[in-house]
């Protein structure tokens, strides 16, 4: 259980700043606190139309992460003998999944806050992690932070840690044993699959 509530605050908190505009001026905490209260709208607005909600989520997220990099780093060692079609293959369904969760974690976090705990320096000025806490209803907060790099004028954002758990850690595990197992090309599809079996119906 406490599992599952980790990638669905990863899920609820990427929700949480996708909703924010990108303006170059903009801080990494900028982003978060402008988006922490639009969110809840969105949710609101769109929870009873599943297709729709995959498509805005879709559209918000797209400026927000470095999906290549997210990707890379998730699929570890192995991203480097992945061909060029492969590795925007993986690139692709990674962000396919991160949509597809956060569609199936909606409802469990309309009365969710996320609250600033304070800004933690990258190992140079182009990374920053924004400190946070999340509360639930009759839970104890959930300390979640945000790992942003800058890329060109914008902040992006590239893993996220939930009570010291990476996102991005915990799926290096599971993918690298699928590609151990069934190589990059099954790794491609085993995430295809679940995308496609989990897609709302339009």
């Amino acid at each position: 259980m406490l599992q599952k509530l980790r990638h669905l605050l990863f899920i609820c908190s990427l929700s949480l700043i996708a909703s924010a505009s990108f303006a170059s001026a903009e801080t990494p905490e900028q982003i978060i606190r402008a988006a922490s209260k639009d969110v809840l709208e969105i949710i609101q607005k769109n929870e009873k139309d599943a297709a729709k909600t995959r498509d805005l989520v879709d559209q918000r997220l797209s400026p927000l992460a470095d999906y290549q990099r997210m990707t890379s780093l998730a699929v570890g060692r192995y991203w480097k003998s992945a061909t060029p079609a492969q590795q925007e293959a993986l690139s692709k369904e990674f962000r396919t999944m991160m949509v597809r969760t956060y569609l199936s974690a909606l409802t469990l976090y309309k009365n969710a806050q996320i609250n600033i705990k304070g800004t933690r320096a990258g190992n140079d000025d182009e990374e920053q992690t924004i400190r946070t806490e999340v509360t639930l209803p009759n839970q104890k907060p959930i300390p979640l932070d945000f790992s942003f790099e800058k890329v060109g004028s914008s902040w992006k954002v590239y893993d996220i840690t939930v009570e010291g758990i990476s996102f991005i850690n915990n799926h290096r595990n599971q993918f690298g044993a699928v590609i151990r197992k069934d190589g990059i090309d099954g790794l491609i599809k085993n995430m295809a699959e679940k995308n496609n079996n989990s897609r709302p119906n339009k």
